[in-house]
Order: C-alpha cells, then structure tokens, then sequence
C-alpha cells in the first residue's frame, strides 16, 4: 500500500522537534510538503499558507496542523473540505465550539479527525489505565511545574487571549487525568494567577469533584519552576499507591516500578493516526479542553508580578 501523503502546517519547535522525525520513522507516512510563514524542512517543498499548500500539491492525503490554536480553526476548514485527513496538535483548537463544527466538518466530509493528547501516548498511561480501572480511587493529585523559558522561549503568542497561558502544558495532564480515572470528574473551583502585564495566567491551582460530589481530584500547574521539572500525577487507591513521573514515562505501582520508557509519545500518535486514517475514523475527546474553558469561566483571577521573557 503506497504511504499516506502529509504535510506540516506550521513549522515550529513542536514540528521539528517531534512531528518530523515521527513521521519520517513510520513507514506508513511520507512528509511531501510544509506550509508555515517562518518555517521549513530542508529538501521538503514549502508554501507560504494552507491554501497554497492545497492547490499546489497533488495527490495529498492528510495534513498535520502545529500552529497555535488561534488560527487551527480555519486551516483545518479548508483542509477538511479539500477531503483531506486533519491532525490537530494539543490543544486542538480556541474553544470547544471550533471543535464541534470540525467534527461535523469530517463526519460530513467522510475523512478522520484527530485530536491529538500526546501525553495520553507516554509509555505507562495505559498501564496505568489497566491497574485503576478495577480499583477505588480515592484521591488524585497532580503536580505539573516546569520552566517557561525552556520550552516556550520569545513564544509571545501564548501570552495572548487564547494562547491558554500554563493551561497550555497543564491541559497535557488533564489528558492523562481523564484517560486513566474510572469516573468522571467536574471542575468545582479554580485559582488562577495572572502576571500583571499578561493576558493569560502563568499559574494556576484546580480541585475536581467525581459524581458523588467529592473533592478527589486537585492539580497545580506552575510554569515559574527552574531546575529540575515536575511532571508528576499521584493516585490514591483502597489498594495502594500509584505514581506517574516524568509525564507519564515512569510508572510506579505500591512503589515497584512498572514502566521508565523514554519518549514514545509522537511515534504513537502516528501510528495511532495511519490506523484512523484506515478506517477512516475519527478520534476528538474533548474532556481535557472542556476542563480549561471551565477553568477560566469559574475560577479566581489573581495577579502576580509582570512576567517579561
């Protein structure tokens, strides 16, 4: 079977880094063009846009879209109307609604959707799934603090209504969250911390109720941490401890070590991606997206010093 034709749509640190050696290490992919106005891949036609993308390459199969979630919307209308498979990069889209419309838009168009969680794909999620779904959790707690100058340098972007501010890694553990629990859990209050000279929040503090109306679940998200990073998700159980570290690639059960895996995640997703693309499936889980929105409609706003790059 000939490889599914791709493109990159937005050739940032998050494509090169990832999307590009991902899918040039799947058999079942070929990387025939990118499309980005600041970025390209050596010995790979680039356009300038989407839509110069969609008329000059022939025989495309599916695009990969990398640019902030602002402006996904709108490229992956035009790339769900041409017929063409759609990979959004986390988080998929500005709003929830955006989201409604696209998979109506791939239903309609009979190609797949994919809103990628690449956290979710880390190598002891699934694990972690197994072991707690024949368990009682009785309390979750998450701990996701790194350094905003590592991973998102001169990113202004993100600073800016709908660039989602710590949500932006934080929405990376509410995906492992709502994957791994064996309930659903609400959003009951949330505090969010805004430097003074910034439109989103560089820090914020959670607390998520199960259907029986217990607080069980809390998260703090911090991107003011230096040194060493916080990727931890802590799960109390009527039968023992479980512990994902390092975003999901260590997994630790009653304190045994069960998975230290190194980074598999976006090689998953691809394959991940091929099998929808088969079926012509579609896969969004909206829940990780659905808990920021709440996040910012009923929690605190506190401010804190300006931030400056």
């Amino acid at each position: 079977m000939a490889p599914i034709r791709i493109a990159i749509v937005g050739v940032g640190k998050i494509a090169r880094d990832q999307h590009v050696p991902s899918i040039r290490g799947n058999r079942d992919f070929e990387l025939v063009a990118t499309a980005s106005r600041h970025g390209s891949v050596d010995g790979i036609p680039s356009f300038p846009d989407i839509e110069s993308l969609l008329g000059g390459v022939k025989d495309l199969d599916a695009v990969a879209l990398c640019m902030p979630p602002g402006p996904r919307h709108a490229a992956a209308v035009k790339a769900l109307a041409a017929g063409k498979h759609v990979l959004l990069e986390k988080p998929p889209g500005a709003t929830v609604s955006e989201l409604d419309d696209l998979i109506a838009s791939a239903k309609a168009e009979k190609v797949s959707l994919f809103a990628t969680w690449h956290s979710r794909h880390a190598a002891g999620v699934a694990k972690a799934k197994a072991w707690l779904a024949s368990r009682t959790v009785r309390s979750l707690r998450v701990d996701w603090k790194e350094d905003v100058r590592k991973w998102h340098p001169g990113q202004a972007w993100i600073w800016e209504p709908g660039g989602f501010g710590v949500f932006d890694p934080g929405i990376n553990a509410l995906s492992i969250v709502t994957e791994i629990l064996p309930m659903p859990i609400f959003l009951t209050s949330a505090t969010l911390l805004f430097p003074k000279n910034r439109a989103q929040p560089i820090a914020a503090d959670l607390v998520f109720a199960d259907s029986a109306g217990a607080d069980r679940v809390s998260a703090t998200f911090d991107w003011r941490q230096t040194g060493p990073q916080t990727w931890d998700i802590r799960v109390v159980t009527d039968e023992g401890e479980l512990l994902l570290q390092s975003g999901g690639a260590k997994l630790f059960i009653r304190g045994e070590l069960v998975v230290d895996e190194g980074d598999v995640e976006y090689a998953d997703i691809y394959r991940r991606f091929a099998e929808l693309i088969a079926k012509r499936e579609s896969d969004v889980d909206l829940r990780p997206l659905r808990h920021v929105a709440d996040a910012f409609m009923v929690g605190r706003h506190d401010f804190t010093d300006p931030f400056e790059d």
